[in-house]
């Protein structure tokens, strides 16, 4: 018979590229046959739109009231998952990218395993949940990941596994946002309103960001924050502002760009691929020194005033090579690379998982 594997598409878009690219690689294997669940045309689309020999599945679950379909704002995950629960509970295996699902354990009857493939693979501790510990087995990108769960008691070390970052995998190629060859920076804020630099000091950070001279300027704020803040609006010529579009979530900019401009986004990571510059900015002047959710921070400049921004670009490129080592350590502590893609070591465990944990096939 046949194994049955379910991934649950529930969440916004950017998720997708952290296990599409397993949910592929486990649909070319025998016997295996690979469902996406998704309350969402706009997700279901795009997901197809890299499987054109229609490998996957697809299941268009029941979607609770909401606005109009969007990558970028889905409905409440706890009311998708009650409205379509006889739908879900019946795949053995579910593998999953966001932790509302555990939720799922709470309900009578229900007997499905449940994989987590942890997105991202930054450093901010609200990257750690209790409701993580509800997975029957964790994919994470790299020891770092790996230490952090085991350590804060979210995963016992044998349900927990590296598995690498397939969505380098999906990558768009590098490519020319500006008509002119002036260098790129991208501007990522964060969604947390603890921790953006965006929330409380984006007036005089975007004032900062307009009067550069020598430099375009991409603004890529996380989704999340782009879908709650106030739209950013701008004249300047050599700004780009992007509130949601693909080239937002399968690293268009990250790719491109030449200097990383942020705070606590992950993102960094999918920018530093290739080590280059990075100035982060510690607006609300915490001490971050020794503080682990900020461990990136030691791969850039970090200033504490806007008005700083200038000086340290004027001198990225002259401190870059002071930088590279811990960039590159850094790199291999929190996504681990290998020569088999990260896509098929995670379909191995998933699908060894799926063997050993007993029920493959849907009730």
């Amino acid at each position: 018979m046949p194994t049955d594997i379910a991934f649950l598409a529930i969440a916004e878009a950017h998720q997708i590229y952290h296990w599409l690219p397993a949910a592929l690689a486990l649909s070319g294997r025998p016997d295996v046959n690979v469902h996406v669940l998704s309350p969402s045309d706009r997700i279901l689309d795009l997901i197809a739109s890299y499987d054109p020999d229609r490998k996957l599945r697809l299941v268009r679950l029941r979607r609770p009231p909401f606005p109009p379909d969007s990558l970028f704002r889905q409905p409440s995950r706890l009311l998708t998952l009650a409205l379509n629960y006889s739908t879900i509970r019946r795949h053995p295996l579910l593998v999953t990218t966001e932790i509302s699902s555990g939720w799922l354990r709470k309900m009578p009857g229900f007997s499905s395993r449940m994989v987590h493939i942890k997105h991202g693979a930054g450093d901010r501790e609200g990257g750690y949940k209790a409701r993580h510990s509800t997975f029957d087995f964790t994919l994470v990108a790299g020891e770092k990941d790996r230490r952090r769960m085991i350590d804060r008691g979210l995963c016992a070390p044998q349900n927990c596994a590296v598995g690498g970052y397939a969505k380098f995998e999906l990558k768009a190629p590098p490519q020319r946002f500006f008509d002119n060859d002036r260098p790129v920076l991208l501007y990522n804020p964060h969604f947390d309103p603890a921790l953006s630099s965006w929330v409380r000091h984006g007036p005089e950070v975007l004032a900062a960001l307009e009067a550069l001279e020598g430099w375009n300027v991409i603004i890529a704020p996380h989704t999340k924050l782009a879908s709650r803040a106030a739209p950013i609006r701008t004249h300047a010529p050599h700004i780009r502002v992007d509130m949601g579009s693909r080239h937002s979530i399968d690293m268009s900019y990250t790719v491109s760009a030449d200097l990383y401009l942020g705070d606590v986004s992950s993102q960094v990571y999918e920018f530093l691929l290739t080590p280059r510059p990075c100035v982060f900015l510690n607006l609300d002047r915490r001490d971050w020194t020794g503080d682990q959710a900020f461990a990136h921070w030691r791969l850039g400049q970090v200033i504490d005033d806007i008005t700083a921004l200038p000086m340290a670009l004027d001198r990225a490129t002259g401190l870059q090579a002071g930088f590279v080592d811990a960039q590159e350590a850094a790199m291999s502590d929190s996504i681990d690379s290998s020569p088999t893609l990260a896509s098929e070591r995670q379909a191995d465990l998933i699908l060894d998982f799926a063997r050993k944990s007993g029920r493959t096939t849907a009730a």
